[in-house]
């Protein structure tokens, strides 16, 4: 009788298990430093949901690099006329964000 599960499983769980903490300690982040009150993950707000950010730039190779420098320098003329202004996060900090909204379907 085997009781272990094989190694590709459990390594499938752990990495699961760690994503969702990533994800946790990213959506704690975003309400730090006041994402969410202009996003919000699935309606429009001041700018657009993650979910629309999402979609807009699915499959889009650049997309990290480029949100992460709108993040930190703002932005405008994208999604309205109601432009994104510079945020007080780190690159770090930007890119760890960005990365958590593209994934955000």
């Amino acid at each position: 009788m085997r009781l272990l599960a094989p190694l590709p499983a459990v390594l499938a769980l752990a990495s699961s298990c760690a994503f969702a903490q990533n994800d946790e300690a990213t959506a704690k982040l975003a309400q730090q430093k006041n994402c969410l009150a202009c996003h919000a993950a699935d309606k429009k707000m001041v700018g657009p949901s993650y979910q629309d950010v999402a979609k807009k730039y699915a499959g889009q190779k650049d997309a990290v690099t480029a949100l992460t420098t709108k993040v930190i320098k703002g932005g405008a003329g994208v999604w309205g006329p109601v432009p994104m202004p510079p945020q007080a996060v780190s690159e770090a900090e930007a890119r760890q964000l960005v990365q958590w909204i593209l994934k955000q379907k």
